[in-house]
């Protein structure tokens, strides 16, 4: 199972949060004698002998995952390629920005006269569960790694009042409904405030507070957090269980202090 670099976690949070990302026309296969890890710090490609990244094309993004379809043949090694333990995708056919990376079910060692092959299906690129939604999860695998179109959103707070799970949307999150509740519009960098800074270290958050309509009456409890691409229904994006629950009673107004709503991936 392959896991993102730094590089790509970084340009699909600045997509949703900030600039687009243009994805590559085709993306490349290469080969490491080494973990290439998140940083590429560790890609070993073997050089010259014939070696040469391969363009690999995947089928649609599903259940969080896009898989490799077809099989990827290099050119035939004039010499030793060292043992190949694992593949990294890259945005060029040299050089460029690795955008992925993981281990092969099994190492090969090739030598002189061998022409190795990537079997269909053994790179898969996928987001573990929890905090991306399915929907946000499949979009951004088909923007890096397929070309598909995915504009980049609206941004909107919403205080959900149950626990969120990965398949829900912006209409099926409960929310209260009246006394003033609504949704909280954080626009793109450079926009009006409240804004998300440009991701680093894999990260994004407010650059100003975030702050809700005072409530005119009980909210409930609010007992998680949800970034969704709309006012109303719409796409969920992001979420978190994990935030300290919340009775909003009335008079209260919900704030996120600058800096403190935090947006990552690791």
């Amino acid at each position: 199972m392959g896991s993102l670099a730094d590089f790509s976690e970084i340009e699909l949070l600045d997509h949703v949060c900030n600039a687009a990302y243009t994805p590559p026309a085709t993306v490349y296969l290469g080969l490491s004698t080494a973990d290439p890890l998140d940083d590429k710090s560790g890609l070993a490609e073997p050089s010259g002998n014939g070696y040469v990244r391969k363009a690999i094309t995947f089928g649609a993004a599903a259940s969080r995952q896009v898989a490799q379809s077809g099989i990827v043949t290099f050119d035939q090694a004039s010499g030793s390629w060292g043992t190949i333990t694992h593949w990294a995708l890259f945005d060029a056919e040299s050089a460029g920005d690795m955008l992925a990376h993981g281990a092969l079910a099994a190492e090969k060692e090739v030598v002189s006269g061998n022409t190795p092959s990537v079997a269909s299906a053994e790179v898969t690129v996928s987001f573990n569960a929890g905090y991306v939604s399915d929907y946000l999860a499949n979009k951004l695998l088909d923007l890096m790694f397929r070309n598909q179109a995915y504009s980049a959103p609206d941004t909107y707070c919403a205080l959900p009042t149950a626990t969120v799970a990965d398949d829900d949307t912006g209409s099926t999150i409960t929310e209260h409904s009246g006394d003033a509740y609504a949704r909280k519009q954080v626009n793109i960098n450079g926009g009006a405030s409240p804004t998300w800074d440009l991701a680093a270290s894999s990260i994004v958050d407010n650059t100003h507070n975030v702050d809700f309509v005072q409530a005119t009456g009980s909210w409930g409890t609010i007992v998680a957090l949800a970034i969704v691409d709309a006012a109303t229904l719409g796409n969920l994006l992001f979420y978190d269980n994990g935030v300290a629950d919340q009775a909003v009673g009335n008079g209260d107004t919900v704030r996120f202090p600058a800096g403190d709503l935090d947006i990552s991936m690791s």
